[in-house]
């Protein structure tokens, strides 16, 4: 046993992990700070920029979905809030095409400006909805630099 404990071999060897959001996942999020997409859009939170945002309007439930082209199986998710603007809890929903949502699990960020990364139970599913609760901001809003979903195609 020793030095292979661990590790998995064979036809069963874990994958890498690979960023699942690509060109033709569709995303939608709760809001969007003044409707100004240009400067606090969605788009802002997959571009690699550290200089550009996605910036939610006030209120109590913020959430993003991600629709992904074919099923994926999600194991790690990467978030960059802005401290003061983060999410105390984070639950994540998925689900296969055509059926409802399920919660898969609920994640509890720190308040801070790092990256941070969950382990996720591995999850087949076409869509992914991450709802932030419990936001650190007065008004509910929510500030996120940069949002990496990672896992496998399958």
């Amino acid at each position: 046993m020793g030095a292979d404990r661990g590790r998995a071999a064979g036809p069963h060897a874990a994958m890498p992990e690979v960023p699942l959001i690509c060109a033709d996942t569709v995303t939608r999020v709760s809001s969007v700070l003044n409707r100004d997409v240009k400067q606090f859009g969605k788009t802002h939170m997959f571009d690699g920029n550290e200089e550009t945002c996605w910036n939610s309007d006030q209120g109590t439930s913020q959430w993003v979905t991600l629709d992904f082209p074919s099923t994926v199986k999600v194991s790690r998710l990467h978030i960059q809030f802005q401290g003061g603007f983060s999410s105390r809890l984070c639950t994540l929903e998925g689900c296969r095409m055509g059926e409802e949502l399920v919660k898969i699990s609920d994640l509890y960020p720190e308040d801070t400006n790092a990256l941070q990364s969950f382990q996720v139970e591995e999850t087949a599913l076409d869509k992914l909805k991450i709802t932030f609760g419990n936001s650190t901001d007065f008004f509910g809003r929510i500030v996120v630099y940069h949002l990496r979903v990672l896992g496998e195609r399958l």
